[in-house]
């Protein structure tokens, strides 16, 4: 069951009444939280039943670590403890904080062992099984290839854990109880391809949440209709098209291969933000507002500035849990150019998906970004020193060019990340220019299978950017929104055309693999 299923819509709905049942007397918090945790644990079961007890495992440990360390900070102490020292009572704090940091290192191996054991296993004996070269082996491991399944929502799950323990060890409160962070890990909308959500906000929200006025619910039909729209009519036909050419790509010329680099760059957004925009929308039915992931990044002018506006809770949790720990730009030049190429690495090594086999190429799409980053670290210092430098950057034409570069570099890089195979996408690289396709290529990709001639696939993706550029206009630089009257108009304009105009089967979203 996803979003775009109708049996999801049963689904919410019923749990919408639910959830607000106006009869709902004193015990309305834990019958609120149970009935979410209740309708997760059904919502994940329709889609991997057999990872259900292993998730509650996780939730579980996660949950009394996080108790274990809130016992080491103090709290309720003996009121002999209150006769201590100064020097006493430095002694008996370090002698806590050590404690705390030992069981956050325990908590975060064993979620990292957890993530790894699923996502690399299978790479890991890939490799050895060419390294050592035994028959037996190799054909052990094809046999895991083909049939290892991940669990789905298992990266996002353990960024969670991890920020969560984190965040305890820094000083904020443990979860009081098990079913309030249960129904906080489990919580459907956000619980495979996020965004990212962190305990204590999520928790905040609520304790101080009301039942929803017709504006939110409003607000709430609108993006989830959206959504559908990125989905359905714009991600999933190129798709269509991608998949064709990179699957019959030794016969593409390099237009064909340029349109392909342009519409999965395209797809990849519309998928991931649609997915994003479909998940509030559901979560604003109960109440819950999720962090906005994506904000218009094809409209940057820097790489940094792509990362703050590009799946923006993985550029968070990257911040605030690996970036900062590490010393940020707190120290030498040198040192922070190791650091954005470090997150960067880490991040490429997360996006590896041992079910695509090979699939170096998300390392590759990692490094890139991390050199990326240093050279605009050490840009932007040359231009703190060169004032004319600096001007031309933020005049017209050097903001023109900033942006084709930046653009530029995160579609070539995209390759990486939907041809990980280096071997593909180094084809793809090395033939952008001066290749002629077949033409039987043109016949059975545009013509047969898309009904298009090549002009219009460009026009349509033409149409998109116009689209997207015109909102981002409205958006950022007049600052307006529609009002929810007009929004709950085009509401059922959206779902409409969603059933009437979207492509049989879709294909599934992107970051599920993640």
């Amino acid at each position: 069951m996803t979003f775009l299923d109708p049996i999801y819509g049963l689904f919410l709905l019923l749990l919408i009444v639910g959830y607000w049942h106006p009869a709902l007397g004193g015990g309305r918090d834990r019958y609120q939280l149970g009935i979410v945790l209740g309708a997760s644990l059904l919502f994940y079961s329709l889609l991997q039943i057999q990872y259900v007890p292993l998730m509650v495992v996780l939730v579980v440990l996660n949950f009394y670590l996080g108790r274990l360390m809130a016992r080491q900070t103090g709290r309720g102490l003996h009121p002999q403890y209150a006769q201590l020292s100064n020097e006493e009572w430095d002694d008996l704090q370090r002698l806590w904080m050590g404690r705390m940091l030992q069981i956050l290192i325990v908590g975060i191996v064993l979620n990292v062992l957890f993530l790894g054991g699923f996502k690399y296993l299978a790479l890991v004996t890939d490799g050895l099984a060419q390294v050592v070269a035994w028959p037996w082996l190799t054909q052990q491991n094809s046999g895991l290839l083909k049939h290892f399944l991940i669990p789905l929502g298992i990266s996002f799950f353990t960024f969670e854990n991890i920020a969560y323990l984190v965040d305890v060890y820094r000083g904020a409160p443990a979860a009081e109880s098990l079913l309030e962070f249960g129904a906080y890990k489990f919580f459907f909308p956000k619980l495979i391809s996020g965004p990212i959500t962190r305990f204590h906000p999520f928790i905040s929200q609520f304790k101080e949440q009301q039942q929803p006025n017709v504006e939110q619910f409003t607000e709430g039909l609108w993006l989830f209709a959206s959504g559908a729209i990125k989905k359905a009519l714009i991600a999933d036909p190129l798709g269509m098209f991608v998949d064709l050419c990179f699957g019959n790509m030794a016969r593409a010329g390099s237009v064909d291969l340029w349109l392909a680099v342009l519409a999965y760059g395209l797809q990849l957004y519309f998928d991931f933000s649609g997915y994003v925009d479909m998940a509030r929308g559901s979560a604003l039915f109960l109440g819950f507002k999720l962090p906005e992931n994506f904000n218009f990044p094809y409209f940057t002018t820097s790489i940094a500035s792509f990362w703050r506006r590009w799946h923006i809770t993985l550029g968070d949790w990257l911040r605030n849990y690996l970036y900062f720990p590490l010393g940020g730009s707190r120290q030498s030049l040198a040192r922070t150019c190791f650091n954005l190429w470090f997150i960067m690495f880490i991040a490429g090594i997360w996006h590896i998906d041992a079910n695509k086999g090979t699939a170096w190429g998300y390392l590759i799409w990692g490094i890139l970004h991390g050199v990326a980053l240093i050279a605009h670290r050490l840009t932007d210092v040359a231009a703190k020193h060169n004032p004319n430098w600096a001007d031309w950057w933020v005049s017209l034409p050097g903001t023109m060019v900033a942006w084709l570069v930046t653009q530029l570099f995160v579609f070539m890089s995209w390759v990486f990340f939907r041809l990980p195979d280096l071997a593909e996408s180094s084809w793809v690289v090395t033939h952008l220019f001066g290749v002629k396709g077949d033409v039987q290529f043109s016949q059975k990709v545009y013509a047969e299978a898309l009904g298009l001639a090549r002009i219009d696939l460009v026009w349509l993706m033409v149409l998109v950017v116009l689209m997207t550029a015109i909102a981002y206009l409205i958006q950022r630089g007049l600052q307006l929104q529609l009002n929810w009257h007009l929004k709950l108009l085009l509401v059922p304009l959206c779902f409409l055309a969603v059933w009437l105009l979207a492509p049989e089967g879709g294909t599934q979203y992107i970051y599920f693999d993640f």
